[in-house]
């Protein structure tokens, strides 16, 4: 079978890609190729990229184009199963509609929409909760989380909002974590997989289970834990000093000085 790239580059009408894009779309894409799926993108254009994906899809896949511009409607092609919904991808009374009016339910999410914070957030609360169970939501462009005219707020930009997700995913365990959120989608997303430029939502409801440990029935040989004495290779000296001098709160005090010079080290990471 022909490569994304492959199509892509004897298509006939227009289309635009960023170049590092088709060895991802190869790797997250290429399991959905001849399935009887549904398959979205989000930012229809001139049409070129919707022949694209049925052509690397096949005959099989059900395409479906949304654009904000009732101009692309002319790009719908029943023979084909191409379709086109035209609506406003910031608005949450469109996803209502569409998703009443579809026919069926989708596998694959693309966005390659507005790209604003409020397109790409909003998209992705509405079609993550309807996405099919084994199906992705990919948002491409993510870059422009850093480009000011997409930015209602940096602080509120999409790439902070796929972070906060993250720690969503995280807070799925069973432990005390402190991470409690009004918000969650963890109940319908079980991975997100950054690449530059695209961030990729794995939605799975059979895998989104609380985390807990297990552990084997067999004999302990009761091996002592050395977890925290690793991360003291920075107070090694200070400690083995502070050892000779009679001290009331020493293990506070050697847990601070501990955490105080290895955040010192690795806040370098963090600018």
């Amino acid at each position: 079978m022909d490569t994304f790239e492959e199509i892509f580059f004897s298509q006939e009408q227009y289309a635009i890609k960023w170049k590092k894009y088709f060895q991802v779309y190869e790797k997250i894409f290429s399991r959905y190729r001849n399935k009887e799926i549904t398959f979205v993108e989000i930012g229809v254009f001139e049409g070129g990229s919707l022949e694209i994906w049925k052509r690397y899809f096949g005959e099989k896949a059900r395409i479906i184009g949304i654009d904000l511009n009732p101009q692309c409607k002319k790009f719908e092609n029943p023979s084909k199963k191409i379709e086109i919904f035209i609506g406003n991808q910031s608005d949450p009374n469109f996803w209502d509609e569409f998703f009443l009016n579809l026919k069926g339910s989708i596998d694959v999410v693309l966005d390659d929409g507005g790209h604003t914070n409020l397109d790409q957030i909003i998209t992705s609360v509405k079609v993550l909760e309807k996405i099919n169970d084994d199906g992705i939501l990919v948002v491409e462009d993510v870059h422009t989380s850093y480009v000011e005219k997409y930015n209602s707020s940096k602080k509120y930009s999409f790439i902070n909002f796929a972070k906060k997700i993250i720690d969503d995913l995280n807070s799925n365990i069973d432990q005390n974590l402190d991470l409690n959120f009004s918000f969650s989608l963890k109940n319908h997303v079980y991975s997100v997989e950054f690449f530059e430029g695209i961030v990729v939502f794995y939605v799975d409801r059979k895998k989104t289970f609380p985390n807990s440990t297990v552990s084997t029935s067999f004999k302990k040989n009761f091996i002592e834990d050395l977890t925290w004495s690793g991360n003291e290779i920075n107070i090694k000296k200070i400690k083995n000093f502070l050892k000779k001098i009679p001290f009331v709160h020493f293990k506070k005090f050697n847990n601070f000085l501990n955490k105080k010079i290895n955040n010192s080290i690795l806040k370098k990471f963090f600018k």
